[in-house]
């Protein structure tokens, strides 16, 4: 899907409008596509449009397919009822809150905001816990409410926020549902939506139809109230008594709300709220049940709502923690634009996986994540999509290689795919990983057993652990003598940009052949595949089947000299130092780039007019091999995505694709078919050539 040129001019034009009153909120690092609010999993994944961000008052957050979904808060000081976010300016009397700042880190995004005399921030966070697989598994987020005076005066404060059922309902529908509400252990106040006709492991528009949302909180002492209701009614109740009183009542257009009384404010004070979608089991993987790594601890969603409460101070303190390491590493690694672009991709990586344990029995030594092919078709542990994301596991938790990858091996050791070569997905669809017997799937050959091997001589680098190549030593042969057969000459077929179309002869196909013919070999110590891939790369190179006559640059197609692409499988080669390509071959290419770059940045190929975000940055990193170090280019491919992220064309979660050359249609940097998807792990290429589990997460 592509945005034409009137979107863009209509994109400008709502901030232009916001600020026409008043002085321009500053955004830090940078005002992005889209703000991340609660973006935990597949189906909790609420943002924000960042071309609302200057108006919060007002804004509408969107779960990732874009829908718009419900999410108000208010505040009344000293009596007037003000909207900080997502809830319209009503007769009622409702104003708008000022919005200030907008913020975000990996794991925050913060906004500060004046209602009357008093200083509100609201901050969403969403844990990345990668070592914890208790928090990282645990399927809610936060949002905390700060307020504090911004007069010498002490103003009377209650702060109010509801949900509705748009966060279970498909667009366009509004699903039969059923509401509770429970106090709980640890004071804990607990509102529930659930729909009455559930559908385990079943979608409707990219929407779970099982499972339950939860909102909830805790007194911080305050007051809190609770009620379901028609939003239009609670507001004004919210606003006329500075609480919720009275019977409930759930029909059309309701809401749940909670609100807290602060009383006088003389110091700072905050309130935090869960909010979450409690699915049990979440995965089925080949006909048995698999449910969230969490339910190790209890099986509830009121357990799960008393569990996040209960350990918020500590995550938010973790979390924070990690901000600050990616920060100040990626700042190291490639400058303060660079850094920009990493912070906004980590939430979004992480928010497209599960991490699991079988449900029957529980066993915690049984872990297995799964992850969600977000935006582009669903598919369950595409192997091209788990290629890009596990540098960010690399730098983060190189453990999660394995168990992202482990799915698909089990499934493969058991004989049930019939074809000689790895298969693309684990499944057509999320969350059924239920494989294909028919041996029918998206074919990519070449692309994912060089994937497979690669990833899995990347997982034992990082670890010094061999398990997976003795557990599937029988299948990594045959997928390496595939190669040895099919590699350098591949027949027409897709690659991972399969938007592309299938080519024979990808002289990127092959390159990728030849590393991980190189790493199968050097990793398993038998010279023939080592040898085979070097070999591969003599040819490609030295012999000039893959490169053009003049020595240039490699070949789109072998021995298509008007061809070229960006060579992005060169990157592995470097990361792993296997040395398959020489210095000059890598120079050689790495210089090429300078000459194709057009108004947004390089193409993917002399095909099309886009580019992608994850491969950009591999090309980057490829540049800095040793004795290549060319930062110039390096800064070029980072440059070009942060001139994308904050052009102001787009307002979708980080687009890993978008447009580098105008066309009748789309203009230069705008964003082109994918959202939100998990593949911006990739951009973690250059932090990852500092080495494995570079940045210290503790127990996060």
């Amino acid at each position: 899907m592509l945005h034409p040129r009137s979107k863009t001019a209509a994109l400008l034009t709502i901030p232009a409008l916001a600020l026409m009153s008043r002085a321009a909120p500053t955004f830090s690092p940078i005002l992005p596509p889209s703000y991340p609010l609660a973006v935990k999993n597949p189906y909790l994944s609420a943002w924000l449009p960042g071309n609302q961000a200057a108006d919060l008052a007002a804004a509408t957050p969107q779960f990732w397919t874009g829908q718009d979904i419900t999410w108000s808060i208010l505040v009344r000081v000293d009596g007037t009822l003000y909207s900080l976010f997502g809830a319209l300016p009503q007769s009622s009397g409702v104003k708008p809150a000022i919005t200030n700042t907008a913020d975000y880190t990996s794991t925050h995004t913060t906004f500060g905001l004046t209602a009357g005399d008093a200083e509100i921030t609201l901050d969403f966070m969403t844990p990345v816990s990668p070592i914890n697989y208790v928090r990282q598994s645990l399927p809610m987020s936060y949002l905390t409410i700060s307020v504090s005076r911004n007069a010498d005066t002490t103003p009377s404060v209650q702060v109010y926020t509801d949900i509705d059922n748009s966060w279970i309902s498909p667009p366009n529908t509004d699903t039969p549902t059923n509401w509770s509400y429970a106090f709980s252990a640890a004071d804990t106040h607990i509102l529930t939506l659930t729909a009455q006709d559930q559908s385990e492991y079943s979608e409707v528009k990219d929407v779970a139809q099982w499972g339950t949302l939860a909102y909830c909180t805790r007194p911080y002492g305050s007051n809190v109230s609770a009620k379901a209701g028609s939003m239009p009614d609670m507001h004004k109740e919210f606003g006329t008594t500075g609480s919720l009183n009275g019977d409930s009542e759930w029909g059309p257009e309701s809401v749940i709300a909670l609100s807290h009384d602060l009383g006088r404010l003389d110091d700072r004070k905050n309130v935090t709220f869960a909010i979450g979608q409690w699915r049990q089991p979440v995965v089925n993987y080949l006909g048995n049940d698999r449910a969230s790594y969490f339910a190790s601890q209890c099986r509830s969603v009121e357990c799960a709502c008393v569990h996040a409460l209960t350990d918020f101070e500590a995550t938010d303190a973790k979390a924070r923690a990690l901000d600050a390491q990616i920060a100040d590493k990626a700042v190291r690694v490639a400058g303060k634009n660079y850094s920009d672009i990493v912070t906004l991709s980590v939430r979004q990586a992480f928010a497209a996986l599960e991490v699991t344990i079988p449900v029957d029995i529980l066993d915690t030594d049984d872990v297995l994540a799964f992850v969600k092919e977000i935006s582009s078709n669903g598919n369950v542990n595409t192997v091209d999509v788990l290629y890009p994301i596990s540098l960010i596991f690399y730098v983060l938790a190189p453990e999660y290689i394995r168990i992202t990858l482990e799915p698909m091996l089990r499934y493969l050791g058991a004989g049930r795919w019939p074809l000689n070569y790895t298969l693309h997905d684990l499944g057509s669809h999320y969350p059924n990983a239920t494989g294909h017997d028919d041996g029918i799937a998206e074919p990519m050959p070449v692309e994912e057993c060089g994937n497979l091997l690669i990833l899995i001589y990347m997982y034992e680098k990082a670890t010094g652990k061999t398990n997976l190549r003795f557990t599937y030593s029988i299948l990594l042969q045959q997928y390496a003598e595939y190669l040895v057969e099919n590699g350098l000459y591949p027949s027409s077929q897709l690659s991972t940009d399969d938007g592309a179309g299938e080519e024979a002869n990808q002289t990127s196909l092959a390159i990728k052949a030849a590393i991980a013919l190189n790493a199968y070999g050097v990793m398993t110590g038998q010279q023939k595949f080592l040898d085979t891939g070097r070999h591969f790369a003599q040819v490609l190179y030295d012999e000039r089947v893959g490169v053009d006559a003049n020595q240039t640059h490699f070949l789109l197609v072998h021995n298509d000299d008007d061809s070229w692409a960006l060579q992005f499988n060169l990157y592995m080669d470097v990361l792993l130092d296997l040395r398959t390509f020489s210095t000059s071959a890598l120079r050689m290419q790495t210089e090429f780039y300078a000459t194709k770059h057009d108004e947004a940045g390089v193409a993917l190929d002399n095909r099309v007019n886009w580019s992608k975000t994850d491969w950009m940055v591999f090309a980057a990193a490829t540049a800095m091999a040793p004795e290549v170090e060319n930062e110039g280019i390096r800064d070029m491919f980072v440059n070009d995505i942060h001139r994308y992220i904050t052009n102001g064309k787009n307002d979708v979660p980080f687009g890993d694709r978008y447009v580098v050359r105008d066309d009748d249609v789309v203009e230069a940097g705008t964003w082109s078919a994918y959202r939100a998807r998990p593949v911006v792990g990739g951009h973690f290429a250059l932090m990852a050539l500092d080495g494995p589990a570079s940045i210290w997460v503790g127990d996060h």
